[in-house]
């Protein structure tokens, strides 16, 4: 299947990919809305959200130029000070953009 790069192909790709966000979104929460949630799945649960995590920082950790590089540390630093993710967030944006700015 291919869509047109024009303007209206392009709405029609968020619009699809909008719809397909919200399915899987509300449709998991339905799902498990069905499952005794114990203590196994919470535990499975858990694990799996850093697992994610973990799988998009790593290859940016690996390839990554000084700008990503900087953005991880800094983010992670800032994270382990303040316990905060907005300012970590922030702050890794800001040292990303820093240090592209400059090389």
């Amino acid at each position: 299947m291919t869509v047109e790069t024009t303007t209206a192909g392009i709405l029609f790709l968020i619009a699809v990919m909008t719809a397909v966000t919200l399915v899987t979104r509300f449709g998991g929460a339905f799902i498990m809305s069905f499952v005794k949630i114990n203590s196994r799945i919470e535990s499975f649960i858990n694990t799996m959200a850093s697992s994610v995590l973990i799988a998009i920082i790593v290859p940016m950790a690996v390839t990554g130029d000084a700008g990503a590089l900087a953005a991880l540390f800094t983010t992670a630093v800032t994270m382990l000070l303040l316990r905060k993710p907005l300012p970590a967030i922030a702050a890794g944006i800001a040292a990303a953009g820093i240090v592209r700015y400059l090389i």
